[in-house]
């Protein structure tokens, strides 16, 4: 992870930020309620935003990241604890959360199917799962477009995938897809989200 993608990404996405995307987090984040998750905090943008939630638990892997999230942290309505930790091993029980949050973050995650596997882990069945991401478009030219943007895409963005087809993996998680939004003719999506029941092996298994 790079130290130097941290001091520009606010200020790279801030046009973005300010167009739609405050508006979408606003409204994704203040349906977390309860003990929530958030994966991949980054700088804390969504910190403000969460006003429902009883606590929130972030993780970040990137220590520059959490770094440029002090002041957000400091700021927060609710109590925020930023863990260093990555999505594909959570260092939190069976069920223990109400609400799970990730925004533009699955794109960066090296195995997204092991992430998906521990949100589910460690959320309640029933657990409400709210994601905005960019995903793969369908029309195939621009898919084509974003393969091949793809590999200069990762090394200027800190391992960002391009193309990465969030929405199917999610469904193929086990995940219970309740709502999807599209935006920006399907590049970006909102994904509201429902864990069901898992069947755990007993440890004498």
């Amino acid at each position: 992870m790079g130290t130097w993608f941290p001091k520009v990404y606010d200020a790279a996405m801030k046009p973005l930020e300010e167009i739609s995307f405050k508006k979408i987090r606003i409204d994704l984040v203040k349906k977390a309620e309860g003990r929530v998750l958030e994966i991949g905090s980054g700088t804390g943008i969504n910190f403000p935003y969460y006003k429902n939630a009883l606590r929130v638990d972030a993780i970040e892997p990137n220590p520059s990241m959490s770094k440029r999230a002090e002041e957000r942290l400091r700021s927060a309505q609710v109590p925020i604890q930023v863990h260093e930790s990555c999505a594909e091993s959570l260092p939190f029980a069976d069920d223990t959360f109400d609400t799970v949050v990730a925004t533009l973050v699955f794109c960066t995650i090296p195995e997204p199917m092991k992430a998906l596997a521990e949100i589910r882990r460690v959320s309640k069945p029933g657990a409400r799962l709210l994601f905005f991401e960019h995903v793969r478009m369908e029309p195939v030219l621009l898919s084509k477009t974003q393969d091949l943007l793809n590999p200069l895409w990762e090394k200027i963005c800190d391992g960002c995938q391009l193309n990465r087809d969030t929405l199917d993996l999610i469904k193929k998680s086990g995940i219970e897809v309740a709502k999807v939004e599209e935006y920006y003719a399907k590049l970006f999506l909102y994904i509201e989200g429902k864990n069901g029941t898992i069947e755990r092996k007993s440890h004498d298994e």
